[in-house]
C-alpha cells in the first residue's frame, strides 16, 4: 500500500452527510482515533506511526451534527468582479483590466459594503472621480447588493477529487 501524504486534503461530511470543510490527513486521522469521526473513503493510503498503521481518509463523517452559522461572504475585489460578471457598471465594458469603484465616493461617507461598491473600467471610474453616479451623469446598469449566503462556497474554488464527487451533487 502506498503512504499518503499526512498533508492530502480529507473532506469532512457532517452527521448528515453534508460537506462541511476540508482537512489535512493528520487531523482526520486524529477525528478517527478519538471516536469524533468515521471513514468512509479511504484514500488510496496509509498513514504510519512508530507502532501503528491507519487506514489514510479521503472523506469522514462527523459522528455527532455539528449546527454551523451561515457566514456572510466577505467582499474582496475578485468577488465584486465575479458578482459583476467582469463587467463595468457604467458602460457595459467587459474583460478583466477593471477597478473597484464606490457608488458614495469614500471621501464624502460612502461605506465599503458590497452593496457601495461596483467593478468598473479605468475610463469610467476616472469619468466619475469623486462624485456620485447621478452627479457625474452616468448610470449603473443594475444596483449593487450582497451575494446571497452560500454554504458550500468553501468549495467554489477548490479542486474536488473524484473521491468526493459522491458526496457533492452540485459538481458536475
Amino acid at each position: 500500500m502506498v503512504q499518503r501524504s499526512i498533508g492530502a486534503p480529507v473532506l469532512v461530511l457532517n452527521q448528515n452527510y453534508e460537506p462541511i470543510n476540508v482537512c489535512h490527513v493528520r487531523r482526520a486521522v486524529v477525528l478517527i482515533d478519538r471516536g469524533k469521526a468515521e471513514l468512509l473513503v479511504n484514500g488510496n493510503g496509509e498513514v504510519r506511526t512508530p507502532r501503528l498503521v491507519f487506514p489514510a481518509p479521503s472523506v469522514i463523517r462527523l459522528v455527532q451534527i455539528v449546527k454551523r452559522p451561515i457566514i456572510q461572504r466577505r467582499l474582496s475585489r475578485r468577488d465584486v468582479f465575479i458578482r459583476d460578471s467582469y463587467t463595468c457598471q457604467y458602460c457595459g465594458k467587459t474583460g478583466h483590466d477593471l477597478t473597484l469603484d464606490h457608488v458614495m465616493p469614500r471621501v464624502r461617507g460612502g461605506p465599503h459594503t458590497w452593496e457601495n461598491v461596483v467593478a468598473a473600467c479605468i475610463p469610467c471610474n476616472h469619468r466619475k472621480a469623486g462624485r456620485t453616479p447621478k452627479e457625474a451623469g452616468m448610470k449603473l446598469l443594475k444596483e449593487p447588493r450582497a451575494p446571497r449566503p452560500n454554504p458550500y462556497y468553501l468549495f467554489q474554488r477548490r479542486p474536488v477529487q473524484d473521491e468526493w464527487r459522491q458526496f457533492m451533487p452540485w459538481v458536475v
